[in-house]
């Protein structure tokens, strides 16, 4: 997909050199945050406690209900999105304003989780300076984040300049299909927008923060192998060929060793059932399989996922896959079958420039520069539906652990640290401080 280029040419092009010191109003926003930041805690905790697991749509809806409020109080237009009723998802909140003459973002968040409404992890708790609670890291406190960076703006008057839409999806941990249309409306707001931000977790490791410049895709593959049904005495025979299982070995063997090894590519195979009858259930992610040893089985189906830096790669590797798979062993036949899933975030040049600002911004805040990290340390998102169409950068969130476990865990001191470097971000990208 073709960016707006000249839009992001000139807005590129006038963002003034990075400052790694604070102005006035700046340090202002500082202080308006560290003074709010018990408020920006209870907020969390609202969320956190609710249940809201991607299926659980009730809570999904009523977590959007706090956003909502939060939104109308900054004066934005909020909507709730329903989708069609056959793709089983609550729907999303958008809050839009879009007047002002500034520069114009998109703020991505989302109001699910992976815990279900009976998953024994519930509830916010908090213990000194740590909080725990399903979501807390992801991604509660993104949204969170988001909402008190844009106060923070519009205490000093700059957020009335500054068009915005704020995006919380509502089915990020499990995506309703077809994303054409559970991801249109974020797609038209990262063609509208100068700017993307993703809010999901921050990475500090090696005393050191590191910035989200590119995320890889998240799609998957079905592979269907087919044999001769017949007693084993004949198999490897001209008569009775190979079988399915032996099929699905060459060709799993041959995508390790032929296929694997571009740098950010993987693909795993998550599962896979083999034998004379298999029934198999792609959206539980569960089958049965019947057998005999002395029976050469007839089928194979095995189930897999596949990440990449960009759409050429993806192509490139679907390519190579379905090349191994139509060279069949005796007797025997396969297909592949690639799903839809998320694109990915490639690292573009203005991606990093959004970087030096944010590494800047995180100097002045006295944390030291900030590192360009791994794409292959992180998994896909929200985001990566609108970097095809503006710069984008992730990862603006605090700083947690365990996420999608019972671990999961958020130090509430890096909280209004993420405000900060939100608000100054966008203060700055914006162009209301030229």
């Amino acid at each position: 997909m073709i960016k707006k280029l000249a839009a992001v040419v000139l807005a590129l092009s006038a963002l003034p050199a990075c400052a790694s010191t604070l102005d006035k109003n700046e340090q202002r926003m500082v202080e308006w945050v560290d003074a709010h930041a018990d408020d920006a805690v209870a907020l969390l905790s609202e969320t956190v406690n609710i249940s809201s697991g991607t299926m659980n749509h009730d809570g999904v809806r009523q977590v959007g209900r706090v956003m909502r409020r939060e939104l109308d109080e900054l004066g934005l237009v909020t909507e709730w999105i329903e989708q069609p009723e056959e793709m089983n998802r609550a729907g999303h909140l958008f809050g839009r304003k879009l007047d002002g003459s500034a520069r114009k973002f998109v703020l991505i968040g989302h109001l699910d989780t992976v815990f279900e409404a009976d998953d024994t992890f519930q509830g916010f708790a908090r213990d000194g300076e740590v909080a725990t609670g399903p979501g807390v890291d992801d991604m509660k406190s993104g949204n969170v984040i988001i909402v008190y960076a844009l106060k923070a703006l519009q205490e000093i008057g700059a957020l009335q300049d500054i068009p915005v839409v704020v995006a919380y999806t509502g089915d990020e941990e499990k995506a309703g299909k077809p994303l054409a249309v559970s991801r249109k409306e974020l797609v038209e707001a990262g063609q509208w927008a100068d700017f993307g931000l993703g809010f999901e977790s921050a990475v500090n490791y090696d005393d050191a923060d590191w910035s989200t410049v590119a995320r890889r895709s998240s799609s998957g593959w079905i592979l269907t192998v087919e044999g001769m049904q017949a007693h084993s005495s004949g198999i490897f025979s001209d008569k009775d060929g190979a079988g399915a299982i032996f099929e699905a070995a060459r060709i799993l063997d041959a995508f390790y060793a032929e296929v694997r090894g571009e740098q950010h590519l993987t693909f795993n195979a998550g599962t896979i059932q083999g034998g004379t009858d298999v029934h198999y259930d792609t959206q539980q992610n569960r089958g049965t399989t019947f057998g005999k040893t002395n029976v050469i089985p007839r089928k194979v189906v095995v189930h897999g996922g596949m990440r990449t830096i960009s759409q050429d790669q993806l192509d490139r590797t679907r390519t190579a896959m379905q090349t191994v798979v139509a060279n069949s062993l005796p007797h025997t036949s396969a297909s592949i079958a690639f799903t839809e899933g998320y694109p990915p975030m490639f690292p573009t040049d203005g991606n990093r420039k959004l970087q030096a600002e944010l590494s800047a911004i995180n100097t002045a805040l006295g944390r030291g520069p900030m590192k360009e990290l791994d794409p292959s340390q992180r998994g896909a998102a929200d985001v990566s539906f609108v970097a095809p169409y503006t710069d984008a950068i992730a990862g603006l969130g605090a700083l947690g652990e365990g996420g999608h476990t019972p671990n999961e865990s958020l130090d509430l001191t890096s909280l209004p640290l993420a405000i900060k470097r939100a608000a100054i971000l966008i203060y700055r990208l914006s162009g209301t401080n030229e």
